[in-house]
């Protein structure tokens, strides 16, 4: 629904499910969020009950137009291969849409991948290059699948079993096509655990560029210290689980980014939820009863006009939700904006 834009000077054009946009028409994005978190081993022969395609497919296209009715215009899908990616699925709600997706590529595991990988690779049993880093080049170069959807960001994650051999592997292919492409890179961290402090470590050691890079989660943790740890070297910190009730409360994440705004870190932050319209992890009937505010207009409606009435400035609102997004996906700042 969207026409193809071209690169635009100081920064890259995103890709999207719509085509290629510039960075000045990405406007108001979350920044992590999902439309179907699926598990493909499972759906062929044991199906969900709650799960019908179609009905999901209507169920997103309307929830994203009432986004856009609310001011969203982009919104970064990041499920990956380990979270049941279907583009083929996504492209029949782009199609639906205005509401600008961009797509994600990576491995969702916080531990181990699949029997594939431990025979596939230099001095493994079968051998050949890394076929990480090549599913990643080429989701982010030609289009993943069969598709000429491109992906805008990869997605890697450390949660409780830390660093392990797994994990460093995805997150080392990340930083080789991140080099090679300067596409921009969002993690699933653990803050209870610190782990986004390790993954800070590790992409610092290795020269990623940490203007492109997202330690996602960090609002569900309530160490200031720690936080503040992570805004010295330079990431973005993702808070983006609000409404996600069973890993924090809304209050405090709310007076944790009042907090980090009154110290001047606007320019570091980006706000989500990390909702998804059907999760085969935490299904409908279950969101509906135990989680009824996550939801994806739950920012719109009800934490940015809590953070606003709180004494968050209005610039740095559209600093979250529009520049820091901006600079993240597309390179690009407010200042080369304006400039044009």
């Amino acid at each position: 629904m969207t026409p193809d834009s071209s690169s635009s000077p100081g920064g890259a054009a995103v890709p999207t499910y719509q085509g290629r946009i510039g960075g000045a028409d990405l406007g108001w994005t979350l920044t992590h969020e999902h439309l179907f978190v699926l598990a493909p081993e499972l759906d062929g022969d044991y199906p969900h009950p709650e799960w019908d395609a179609g009905e999901a497919v209507d169920t997103a296209v309307r929830g994203l137009d009432e986004l856009y009715r609310l001011g969203v215009r982009t919104v970064v899908d990041l499920t990956v291969p380990g979270l049941g990616r279907d583009v083929a699925l996504v492209r029949r709600v782009a199609e639906r849409t205005p509401v600008h997706l961009v797509a994600a590529t990576g491995w969702y595991t916080d531990d181990v991948l699949p029997p594939y990988f431990r025979t596939h690779g230099p001095g493994r049993l079968v051998g050949g290059p890394d076929p990480l880093a090549g599913m990643f080049r080429r989701d982010v170069t030609v289009g993943i699948g069969g598709s000429e959807v491109r992906a805008g960001v990869i997605k890697v994650v450390t949660g409780a079993p830390g660093l392990t051999p797994d994990v460093t592997r995805v997150m080392e292919a990340a930083v080789q096509v991140h080099g090679e492409t300067g596409v921009p890179i969002s993690t699933h961290s653990d803050p209870a655990r610190g782990t986004g402090l390790d993954q800070a470590r590790f992409f610092t050691e290795r020269g990623v560029d940490l203007a492109r890079l997202v330690i996602g989660h960090s609002g569900d943790g309530e160490d200031l210290d720690h936080l503040l740890a992570l805004l010295d070297t330079g990431v973005t910190l993702g808070m983006d689980r609000f409404g996600m009730a069973h890993t924090g409360d809304d209050e405090k994440r709310i007076g944790t980014v009042l907090e980090l705004l009154a110290r001047g870190y606007a320019s570091q932050l980006v706000l989500s939820q990390d909702c998804a319209y059907f999760s085969r992890v935490t299904p409908p009937s279950w969101r509906r009863e135990h989680t009824p505010s996550w939801t994806h207009d739950h920012l719109s409606l009800r934490i940015i006009p809590r953070l606003v009435e709180a004494g968050a400035e209005p610039r740095d609102v559209e600093r979250m939700m529009v520049d820091n997004p901006r600079r993240l996906l597309a390179g690009e700042t407010s200042e080369q904006v304006s400039e044009r």
